[in-house]
């Protein structure tokens, strides 16, 4: 008697799409033949699974065996009889989800020519030239098409032939029991073709290391860890394969002055106590090098910000800009001489509680706060 294929996957009978590909890729790296030679039960087991997903995986199938049971597909019903078609057509299944057992699934059926590795390049720029934009110079070790042999790998004069293992389709197959498996030519590893003659230049990979030159084009108002992809500029691929990419990945260097949240710049000004009292202004320099003035009002708390609208960063690739925001850090005075005291204490002395407000305030609530406890 059949076991039941939800049973035999491992799956309630609820389970979506995603919950029986993922059962039946576990499964079947489990029990597949290659992990379990002359193993009769695992490649039984391993039949049972990919007729139970065969089924499963199929509306229509799948309803007429939760309404029937196998009885659905037997006589010829539904097609067959629950099977998979033969062993090939569970071979398509088994690629087409687990290719990575046979050696990369049908990727490499299209000629074999493998594409180079994509390069990584960090780059540490200012923020002046992040507000700015600039044209960079850099230098990358890499892989590029060998000159001598023109990326074939071979010799001048020669070629690459077909090879004879796979007769250029870069797989082979092999009977395992019940099922017909595919896996990349061990001659040619799944390339199709061999050669003979070796290009000396490259020793035969089509490609050779060489450090180059690139412009990067670093666009105003560039953020920090941005990543700019250069198309085909990664290592040439083996033999003539296509080229990977080059990812520039980008960070900026610590301000001494400013502090950058998006498009808005922060500067921290410190000013002495008596400028934020009486009042006063400074300039700052900023990013577009012009200074612009800032007035403080008399009376300026510690913390304050005052906005420079439209003198922070770019935004990117717009036309708008952000802005600059400049908080005061009051600064207590320091080193005192005996002059200088007797001034801050006579200030103190002739003090109200209008001249300090918050403070005033803060204590005055706290001994309210006190009393009620001790009541």
């Amino acid at each position: 008697m059949k076991a039941d294929y939800y049973e035999t996957l491992g799956v309630a009978r609820g389970a979506d799409e995603k919950e029986l590909k993922s059962a039946f890729r576990k499964l079947a790296m489990q029990y597949h033949p290659d992990k379990n030679p002359g193993d009769e039960k695992a490649e039984h087991k391993f039949k049972e699974i990919g007729e139970a997903y065969e089924t499963l995986k199929d509306p229509n199938k799948r309803a007429a065996y939760d309404r029937f049971g196998h009885a659905a597909f037997e006589n010829g019903g539904m097609g067959g009889g629950g099977g998979f078609g033969g062993a090939g057509g569970f071979a398509d299944i088994f690629e087409d989800i687990f290719g990575e057992m046979m050696g990369g699934g049908r990727q490499r059926r299209s000629g074999g020519r493998e594409r180079g590795a994509d390069l990584r390049y960090n780059m540490e720029i200012t923020l002046e030239e992040a507000y700015a934009g600039k044209t960079a110079q850099i230098r990358v070790p890499t892989s590029i098409t060998c000159d001598e042999c023109s990326g074939s790998g071979a010799k001048p004069g020669t070629s690459p032939v077909t090879c004879n293992t796979c007769g250029g389709s870069g797989r082979v197959r092999a009977a395992q029991g019940f099922f017909s498996i595919e896996r990349t030519c061990p001659t040619c590893h799944g390339r199709g073709q061999t050669i003979k003659d070796p290009c000396t230049k490259c020793a035969g990979q089509g490609r050779i290391t060489e450090e180059r030159s690139l412009s990067v084009n670093i666009p105003a108002g560039i953020e920090d860890g941005t990543r700019i992809r250069l198309t085909g500029e990664g290592e040439a691929g083996v033999r003539g394969g296509p080229s990977g990419d080059l990812y520039i990945f980008l960070s900026l260097k610590p301000h001494e002055f400013f502090q950058r949240d998006g498009s808005d710049l922060y500067c921290k000004v410190p000013i002495s106590m008596t400028t934020a009292a009486l009042g006063g202004q400074f300039e700052v320099a900023t990013l577009d090098g012009t200074q612009t003035r800032v007035k403080i009002p008399e009376g300026t708390q510690n913390a304050k910000q005052f906005r420079l609208k439209g003198k922070g960063m770019p935004v990117l690739r717009q036309p708008a800009m952000g802005d600059l925001y400049i908080q005061i850090a009051i600064e207590t005075p320091q080193n005192l001489n005996k002059r200088q005291r007797e001034l801050l204490e006579e200030f103190e002395r002739v003090s109200s509680q209008d001249n300090s407000p918050q403070s005033s305030g803060f204590f005055a609530r706290m001994k309210e706060f006190f009393e009620g406890l001790s009541e």
